[in-house]
């Protein structure tokens, strides 16, 4: 079990590298965990680009819809052949006990929540990713944008404590 989390929380950080490479400012991204020996026999001009010896492989999917992403999670189902699934989304991290700082929760729409947080003095910009396997093992890698007052230095953050109710409801897309 334990290899199994290491190896959905290498799946996250190989994710989140793929999408720093394309920079920062992209829409959510889902990706499908699917068993790289499957995919290779299904599609075996990739064997040039897969790793057999990699147990799973990220195939990114069609961009999500415009809208809210938990009902946009809440459409989706995978076929057998998915284990797991990934998504990767900027967000906003603010510093612990800004909350007093921010519109009453009970009181404000997400959209005024969201406004609030990106224009916090003390905000920092991040990219999440979180993945989950069908077995119910999960990991999350974060990169924090321009830690330390150095714009070109970022911050990984690893731990699956990061993201549960995102993790949760990735979890809800694999049942059958």
């Amino acid at each position: 079990m334990e290899s199994q989390q290491a190896g959905v929380a290498a799946l996250a950080r190989e994710i989140e590298e793929f999408m720093a490479a394309g920079g920062w400012d992209q829409p959510p991204q889902l990706f499908a965990l699917v068993p790289t020996a499957a995919l290779l026999d299904e599609q075996p001009e990739l064997a040039g680009q897969l790793d057999r010896a990699n147990p799973l492989t990220p195939v990114a999917q069609e961009a999500l819809p415009e809208g809210d992403l938990a009902e946009a999670l809440g459409r989706i189902a995978w076929p057998d052949l998915v284990i797991g699934c990934a998504l990767a989304q900027e967000i906003i991290v603010l510093p612990p006990g800004s909350e007093s700082e921010l519109p009453d929760i009970a009181e404000a729409d997400a959209d005024s929540l969201r406004r609030a947080a990106a224009d916090h003095p003390r905000r920092t910009e991040a990219r999440l990713v979180a993945a989950v396997l069908r077995d119910g093992e999960g990991a999350c890698a974060m990169r924090l944008r321009g830690m330390g007052g150095d714009e070109s230095v970022d911050e990984i953050v690893e731990s699956p404590d990061l993201a549960p109710n995102l993790l949760e409801a990735l979890k809800a897309t694999l049942l059958p």
